[in-house]
């Protein structure tokens, strides 16, 4: 037999092949072309091969089965025939691994995502680790296309169309437990029974899972109108089709066709093939990449902190303390009084329960968080955290007292959205040790953390603070510190002049409704609310000192008012049980597309100030801040790339016009030589 590559093969005394996925130069096990050749030689000898009892497929990397496929040749892909070629070559192979005459295994211990669980759904059997780094799931939707060797077929038909079309439309995984419960996994065991479950399944044989008769029923063409157009409702409360068209298509497939047979493979190949070549997709695999290229700016520095304290329980604070004892730091929560630890302790607790399950796991992270009145984990901690208000002269006292119990090496950080670094360690003996280390709200849900170096702040500190963002699975974004940073320097202006469009006449839900239809997660006054009226009224001063920003009439109004937003159940709209009250649409003075043009202008232009100051290194970063710190438009590409195929010139001439027309100066130009991939 030939020797491969990415594979090995091994037979023990129970004449059990044990067939090990090892991917060359790689860290996890990905899928590209030379590892589905070699895969389907091997496939091809398996079938002769009559003396064996059976074939356990596994991974021989530390960490995971498979990832998924290799993103990286989506680039590739000139059109869509030869998107549609990869795909059915992908469906041959695995339908040869479905029909092998031998019981075949999917042994599973970590990630099994995408092409990898397409794989094991391949197999006779999949077994499954019970432990809380096991995932599987169908994430496709998340790069614009959907599971198109097999899975979207595969599926369906292996625990039928409702709980199939739950994980596919999403992209959402679920633990190695839940879905031994869906009928995705066989069985879950623990790390030390994988083998031996393995054997047993090889050697017994049992029947292979089915799906119920009910489940059956789901696929039945009948049975698919009707839960066809339930599932698109529900689809479309959730999802532009005109924007993110993959879970819509994958829908239209099963409907169409449903789940036997060969049409239904091939359906699937030609539909997904449309949607590799489609901008929306191109799009989202740049935001794949520009997340590796954040995950990846830690990669080379060592630096393993063992103790976190955090300094303020409010609702910041507590949740950044919470988080990372999620990622089992040891953590101590300092504030002045019990009552205030207490309640953010409790809200740990709910987040630990959320994302844990087991009650064990619970317990061990409730016992690596600390409460500390007294400030005692400051002498062991390796980062300390400030999360306190925003008032330069707390501040600034609060960190004369931490450096003077500190450990020398220990990273001083702050989690202030906005005053400048320089401002804060002009009282420190050793103003080199300060970094911002930026979370944002929900703490537990955004993924980006910015890391903020002052002119004073040390290199060493800010690597090991990128570092230590990384460890808690955040990502970080090295930034300067200049005012509001990059998200909230870009964010706020785009919130005053959509404040600014309400004093013109244009009403709250149709400025919202003219950026959701462009793609934002949440309309500007909607997120004004959101963040409390006098936190943005409290920002939009701050700003002003800097950037001379107008601050509109209506905001300081309704903050005098004590109309705070959703908190106080009244701001720009009305809310009842903390549920926006849905108000009458109005007429406007402008269209949809004016509104559009008006807010995204502003923005870039913002975002064309931060690249001329140097608050990110390049575009690309600028993107991925924007992307993953406020859920611009993924599909899109991000600010830079949206202005770059647009064209920067043509738009910058819009928005000079759109200034003069409202009698606003433009201050500068927009760069045309961008870095941008």
């Amino acid at each position: 037999m030939q020797s491969y590559r990415h594979w090995r093969l091994e037979q023990d005394a129970e004449k059990i092949l044990w067939l090990y996925f090892d991917k060359q130069n790689a860290a996890v096990n990905t899928i590209d072309v030379e590892v589905m050749t070699e895969f389907s030689s091997l496939l091809d000898w398996l079938q002769r091969e009559h003396e064996s009892k059976g074939v356990v497929i596994l991974s021989a990397k530390k960490h995971g089965f498979i990832a998924g496929a290799d993103i990286s040749q989506f680039k590739k892909f000139h059109d869509a025939v030869e998107a549609v070629n990869l795909l059915k070559q992908g469906q041959q192979i695995f339908n040869k691994l479905e029909k092998l005459s031998m019981p075949s295994v999917a042994l599973i211990d970590g990630f099994c995502l995408g092409g990898g669980l397409e794989l094991a759904l391949a197999c006779r059997y999949r077994i499954v680790e019970e432990g809380a780094k096991t995932r599987l799931g169908l994430p496709e939707v998340k790069l614009g296309i959907y599971p198109g060797w097999g899975g979207s077929v595969r599926l369906p038909r292996l625990i039928g169309a409702l709980s199939a079309f739950g994980l596919i439309l999403s992209g959402r995984t679920v633990s190695g437990k839940a879905a031994v419960k869906l009928g995705i996994a066989d069985v879950a065991v623990p790390k030390r029974q994988l083998l031996r479950a393995a054997r047993a399944y090889i050697l017994g044989r049992p029947r292979p899972h089915q799906a119920s008769w009910w489940q059956q029923l789901t696929n039945k063409k009948l049975f698919r109108m009707l839960l066809g157009r339930v599932m698109r409702y529900q689809l479309q409360a959730k999802v532009n089709p005109l924007h993110y068209p993959a879970p819509y298509q994958v829908l239209s497939n099963w409907e169409k066709v449903g789940v036997r047979g060969d049409e239904a493979f091939l359906t699937e190949a030609k539909n997904c093939a449309r949607l590799f070549v489609s901008d929306t997709s191109k799009n989202l695999v740049r935001v794949f990449f520009l997340q590796e290229r954040l995950k990846g700016l830690a990669k080379d520095i060592q630096f393993t902190p063992q103790h976190i304290h955090v300094v303020g329980a409010g609702t910041m604070g507590g949740d950044i303390a919470a988080w990372c004892a999620l990622q089992g730091l040891n953590v101590t929560l300092q504030d002045t009084e019990p009552k205030l630890i207490a309640a953010a302790i409790k809200r740990a607790y709910g987040l630990f329960k959320e994302k844990l399950k087991e009650p064990y796991l619970i317990q061990r992270a409730m016992d690596r968080l600390m409460p500390d009145v007294h400030g005692y984990g400051i002498r062991k901690a390796d980062v300390i955290i400030e999360a306190i208000f925003e008032d330069l002269t707390v501040k600034q006292e609060l960190f004369k007292l931490i450096e003077q119990q500190a450990k020398p090496h220990a990273i001083l950080a702050t989690n202030t959205s906005g005053i400048p670094l320089d401002e804060i360690n002009k009282v420190l003996r050793s103003p080199e040790r300060l970094v911002g280390i930026h979370f944002f709200n929900p703490v537990p849900r955004m993924l980006l953390v910015e890391v903020v170096k002052g002119n004073c702040t040390d290199d060493t500190i800010v690597d090991k603070a990128l570092c230590f963002v990384r460890k808690i699975d955040r990502l970080p974004l090295a930034v300067k510190s200049k005012p509001g940073f990059l998200v909230n320097r870009i964010l706020m202006p785009y919130m005053l002049e959509a404040m600014i469009l309400m004093e013109e006449g244009v009403p709250a839900v149709f400025i919202d409704k003219a950026m959701i239809e462009f793609g934002m997660p949440m309309g500007p006054v909607t997120l004004a609310d959101t963040v409390g009226l006098d936190v943005c009224l409290s920002v939009a001063k701050y700003f002003g000192k800097y950037l001379h920003t107008p601050i509109p009439e209506g905001l300081l109004q309704l903050v005098v008012q004590k109309k705070l937003g959703r908190k106080t159940g009244q701001g720009f709209y009305e809310y009842r049980n903390g549920k926006k009250v849905k108000p009458k649409m109005t007429t406007s003075p402008f269209t949809l597309q004016q509104v559009t043009d008006r807010l995204v202008l502003r923005l870039l232009d913002e975002a064309f100030a931060c690249l001329r100051e140097d608050v990110v290194a390049d575009g690309d970063l600028l993107d991925a801040g924007m992307i993953f710190g406020t859920g611009f438009a993924p599909f899109r590409g991000g600010p830079m790339h949206y202005a770059k195929t647009e064209g920067i010139h043509k738009l910058y001439e819009q928005y000079v016009e759109q200034r003069k027309a409202i009698g606003k100066e433009v201050a500068a130009t927009w760069e045309e030589n961008v870095e941008v991939t």
